[in-house]
């Protein structure tokens, strides 16, 4: 109604003009009875009146498309039978969904096209990597383990940039199953072991509960559990021998915590370890930062149907968690 008042506003306007003009015309001419003008007054407002009544009436459908919002694409291919600017506005708007579906279209091919490069290209590069370090092997120390430091950066840098690609398909890459949490730890640590030699901090296994199992992807899972394990260590060398991984139950939800007692967050950097690219002041202290690896965990964590809580004292250490809905969990509690 309201986009039809303003559509019609000036005619209205025109027509008390219109109007006042005519009786200003009666009366300059000496006459002076007002009854006469003032009914043919009435018939012209009676006469616009059944024509603005006939014409809302007749297109209400045409306005209460234009004013209500499409709720989806699908929502401006629905047609409206009020010829002729109806039929206008459903080609305009069929015109418009075509374009847009192409375009889309295109940016899906680009989009896949782009995946595919970088997953092929990560998986080329970690063939020269595994030479490398084959021939590291055969070094004496501390040249061997220099190298192994380095091939190990270039390793987790691949991974976080396959991971990165691979996250802007999230629906089409996972695989939920049942998982056991512990199975994921320990594949984890033994991935990492030199990490852990050559920063001097050991994982150590404080609250287990070995049969705790869960419905979660477990390629994703191995990626989080990672990233923990790696910001622990990283942020703990030099200041504690060891990091604590628990695994245990709460609430009738399972908790997965890995705690060390490192350089800590700051307040103000918590609320914003999950934003993408951000490292905060602990990242410009290491350099190896990129802000990426909390990113791409949260984002995974919610798209899975998981939690992450994280407490850090400046200075103190930092305890991350992972926590598993209800129905994620197996295991009788």
């Amino acid at each position: 109604m309201k986009l039809f008042l303003r559509e019609h506003v000036l005619l209205i306007v025109m027509q008390l003009v219109q109007f006042a003009l005519m009786l200003s015309v009666f009366w300059m001419d000496g006459y002076h009875n007002i009854r006469p003008a003032l009914y043919s007054i009435f018939l012209g407002f009676f006469i616009l009146g059944v024509y603005l009544c006939y014409h809302y009436i007749s297109r209400r459908q045409y306005y209460d498309r234009l004013s209500s919002p499409l709720e989806t694409l699908d929502d401006s291919l629905q047609k409206t039978e009020q010829p002729p600017v109806s039929e206008s506005l459903n080609q305009l708007l069929k015109e418009q969904y075509r374009h847009y579906h192409q375009k889309l279209k295109t940016a899906e091919r680009q989009q896949q096209e782009y995946q595919m490069f970088m997953e092929q290209w990560v998986h080329q590069m970690k063939t020269p990597l595994s030479v490398i370090e084959l021939i590291a092997h055969d070094l004496d120390e501390p040249e061997s383990s220099d190298i192994y430091a380095e091939t190990d950066r270039m390793k987790t840098g691949l991974n976080t940039v396959l991971y990165m690609a691979r996250l802007r398909t999230l629906e089409q890459d996972f695989h939920i199953k049942p998982v056991q949490v512990t199975d994921i730890v320990h594949e984890v640590n033994r991935e990492n072991k030199r990490y852990f030699i050559r920063n001097k901090v050991y994982p150590k296994l404080q609250e287990y509960e070995k049969d705790i199992i869960v419905e979660t992807d477990e390629k994703w899972l191995f990626f989080i559990i990672s990233q923990f394990i790696h910001n622990a260590v990283k942020y703990s060398a030099g200041k504690a021998d060891y990091i604590y991984l628990s695994l245990y139950t709460r609430d009738k939800k399972a908790v997965l915590e890995v705690k060390d007692f490192g350089v800590g967050i700051s307040k103000a950097d918590v609320r914003r370890v999950f934003d993408p690219f951000f490292t905060g002041e602990n990242g410009r202290m290491f350099r190896e930062s990129t802000g990426m690896g909390l990113y791409i965990t949260n984002e995974v964590v919610q798209y899975l149907g998981h939690t992450i809580e994280i407490d850090s004292e400046e200075g103190a250490g930092t305890v991350v968690r992972i926590i598993f809905s209800e129905t994620q969990n197996l295991t009788p509690l």
